[in-house]
């Protein structure tokens, strides 16, 4: 009897030791050291326990999808910035005359773009068409009619509207529409998946337990204090038969959870080429580069149509059809050194998936975690059941969820609480979307050679060679992470333009001149992601 352990003169001795009758769950076969406010301390404390151990569980898995969601969408900014800038300096550097008013369409549609990644229901197509109607009159007026005035409102709207049906620019920008909007496409849903990777570990963080599932916890990790034995341990098969309970809803997210991560390997797996917006972001000025020597060359026809259509009374100047050298931009090969796969952003994202992939059987090994880690005797053998200590607990459960355990005894089996069906729906819903964006990537290795000339598709393991006439410019797009870079490079200043052209210099790249006839300054080893992925601990 515990009373024969107390000192017989204690005082106290009635506050603490009595027959337990107003006890609910800790009922003690004789006498008990707690009271009825005792055991609601003890059952507050109990499930204070049960979520600092499913916490600490998922802490690392956490801080591993909150650390690369912020960092892949700050890389994805740098990247839309550096886009924006290469743009912005073909404009400045081969068409001066009509390149500062170029930038305010620039800046419109990478501010489009950065929202379109960031959930906005903006359509890809119409930010693209809404560029080339925006920079057709402007080309017209500074390249096909130069040293005339500018057009009148009428005049614009008449060549905004005449745009599209004289496909004034070719096909560059069906070809921008489609290689943006896979690409785009690919990186919102890869963001939103990290997201919704966050939500489901916080919701399983914050848990509130059934009324019977905060009993047995009691029962297991306190109960055994009323009876004076406070070194005493629960076993272990008691322990996971208490948490298959309390976490048959839990576990039930498991099959979603490995397929989220399975779903998200195929994703990434599928981001190259035309689905990779870093490689297509970055060549992007080519696109519109090429775009407006379409308009140059086929300037002849044009003007004669516009002005028919649109009622031009001004007679250009005659242009011969052998356009001076320097008219166009010069193709020049540009020689980039070699980027090794583990620099790149695409080699960042094999890396997150390949951690996530160790923590695939996390909801399923939650209740081996817990039992594991709340000082459970792993051998079964003089530890607590609940009741007393015993030499040996026999009953086991193996099988997890709510279906595997109606007749568990320690926890009435419920429906997984309404919180958990909500996350798993969403789980559902991206899980889906996941594996729409994976599909079409195995569809487009059917392609016919014409069909990828039309879409732009392009893998990023192979050099991509597009250009105008006879020249070619052949790219290999990927930002470098390069430690010396700790800070954003911006290249619409002048300086920090030859920053840019410096370092190019420096890793091996050949560099084109300023010159009006030059190519355009390419994303070459050199970039300014290497701020965002420092967060990430990447450099020794």
């Amino acid at each position: 009897m515990l009373a024969t352990i107390l000192p017989p003169h204690a005082s106290f001795l009635h506050l603490f030791v009595s027959l337990g009758s107003d006890l609910q769950v800790c009922i003690p076969k004789g006498s008990t050291c707690c009271s009825r406010k005792m055991e609601e301390k003890y059952q507050a404390a109990a499930r204070l326990n049960m979520e600092q151990l499913l916490q600490s569980a998922s802490m690392e898995l956490k801080f591993l999808v909150i650390q690369n969601a912020a960092v892949f969408q700050e890389a994805f900014e740098i990247v839309v910035r550096h886009a924006r800038n290469f743009t912005n300096s073909m404009f400045r550097n081969h068409y001066q005359s009509m390149g500062t008013r170029a930038l305010k369409f620039v800046g419109e549609l990478f501010t489009d773009v950065s929202l379109y990644i960031l959930g906005s229901d903006i359509s890809v197509n119409d930010m693209i068409n809404e560029f080339f109607d925006s920079l057709f009159p402007l080309v017209y007026s500074h390249l096909i009619n130069p040293g005339f005035p500018d057009p009148s409102v009428e005049m614009t709207e008449c060549l905004r509207a005449a745009r599209r049906d004289l496909k004034a620019f070719g096909n560059y920008p069906k070809m921008m529409m489609t290689q943006v909007s896979k690409s785009l496409q690919a990186t919102r849903v890869f963001l939103q998946a990290l997201n919704l990777g966050i939500e489901v570990i916080n919701t399983t963080d914050h848990l509130k337990f059934s009324k019977d599932c905060g009993r047995a916890l009691l029962k297991m990790w306190y109960c055994s204090h009323c009876q004076g034995l406070l070194m005493a341990k629960p076993c272990v098969g008691y322990c996971g038969a208490v948490m298959h309970g309390c976490l048959a809803g839990v576990v039930e997210i498991d099959h979603h959870w490995r397929e989220y991560i399975s779903s998200l390997e195929g994703l990434t797996k599928g981001m190259h080429g035309i689905y990779d917006m870093e490689h297509v972001l970055l060549n992007l000025f080519s696109l519109v580069r090429d775009a407006v020597v379409y308009v140059q060359k086929n300037e002849g026809k044009l003007s004669t149509t516009i002005s028919r259509l649109c009622g031009h009374a001004q007679q250009r100047q005659y242009r011969s059809a052998n356009y001076p050298e320097d008219l166009f931009i010069d193709k020049k090969v540009l020689k980039v050194t070699h980027i090794e796969p583990e620099e790149t952003l695409s080699s960042r994202r094999r890396e997150l998936i390949m951690k996530l992939k160790s923590h695939s059987n996390f909801y399923s090994s939650l209740p081996e975690y817990i039992c594991t880690h709340s000082s459970a005797v792993q051998n079964d053998t003089f530890c607590w059941n609940g009741q007393e200590v015993v030499e040996r607990y026999s009953p086991q459960i193996t099988r997890n969820g709510v279906k595997a355990h109606p007749g568990n005894h320690e926890v009435k089996m419920k429906s997984p609480e309404p919180v958990i069906s909500q996350i798993i729906d969403k789980l559902k819903h991206i899980n889906q979307l996941l594996k729409g964006m994976a599909l079409p990537r195995q569809k487009a290795m059917s392609k016919t050679t014409e069909e990828e000339e039309e879409s732009g598709d392009c893998d990023d393991e192979d050099d991509c060679s597009r250009g105008s006439g006879d020249g070619e410019l052949r790219v290999r797009n990927q930002l470098r992470f390069l430690a010396e870079l700790a800070y954003d490079l911006d290249i619409d200043d002048t300086s920090a333009n030859k920053q840019l052209l410096n370092q190019q210099s420096k890793d091996g790249a050949v560099v084109p001149s300023s010159d009006p006839g030059s190519a355009a300054p390419r994303p070459g080893p050199a970039a300014a992601v290497a701020l965002a992925l420092l967060l990430l601990g990447c450099w020794p």
